[in-house]
């Protein structure tokens, strides 16, 4: 669960709207360098389920995503068969598309072979733009518009991502994914989370 609003900021990016789950994910989540396997292999497929939808309606029901599967654990996922599958499809807290859903479990058994050979945060940071340095490429946009929606870097990610077998993984939701775990940090000058990094405030 996420604390209210950061009172302290006002201006924020132009993607996060007036509610308050989402400015509070914007504060304290979005753009923050994640390292932990797990919760890379859980925005993966959370980003996967976004597609074609608002991050919003995602992030009202990742709890829901959290508790239907396992907390995310692949290991647990990628012995779900097609009972399983049906049970999740039935699960109305959850988005249902079949899909969307199968790729959850195919991914889980992707990250298990890709752990085989090494851990799944290497695996994802060796492909960011600062690579295994592990430090966001920090980029200084004007505002919203500016934003590219993919790039180099997300587009080679999405293609080892699939030739290793993962689903729901094209250039645009790596990008989303490389901007939500801090391998890129998007935060936009009009926003002051963004304009804090050139001009030092309080925040």
């Amino acid at each position: 669960m996420l604390p209210p609003p950061n009172p302290a900021i006002s201006h924020r990016c132009a993607w996060c709207n007036a509610d308050p789950l989402y400015q509070a994910y914007h504060d304290y989540e979005w753009g923050k360098p994640v390292f932990d396997d797990q919760h890379l292999f859980a925005m993966l497929c959370l980003e996967g389920i976004q597609a074609g939808l608002s991050w919003l309606t995602v992030l009202k029901k990742r709890a829901d995503f959290y508790a239907a599967f396992d907390g995310f654990d692949p290991i647990n996922i990628a012995l779900y068969d097609e009972s399983k599958l049906h049970e999740l499809l039935q699960n109305p807290r959850l988005i249902r598309n079949r899909r969307k859903l199968s790729a959850i479990i195919n991914n889980a058994r992707a990250y298990l072979r890709v752990s085989e050979r090494q851990p799944f945060g290497e695996y994802l940071w060796a492909m960011s733009p600062n690579g295994l340095a592990y430090a966001p490429q920090v980029n200084h946009f004007a505002s919203q518009a500016d934003v590219p929606t993919r790039s180099p870097h997300a587009e080679a990610m999405a293609a080892q991502l699939k030739q290793d077998g993962f689903a729901f993984v094209g250039a645009t939701i790596c990008y989303a994914l490389m901007e939500a775990v801090g391998m890129v940090d998007n935060h936009t000058l009009d926003c002051d989370l963004g304009h804090a990094r050139i001009q030092p405030i309080s925040i």
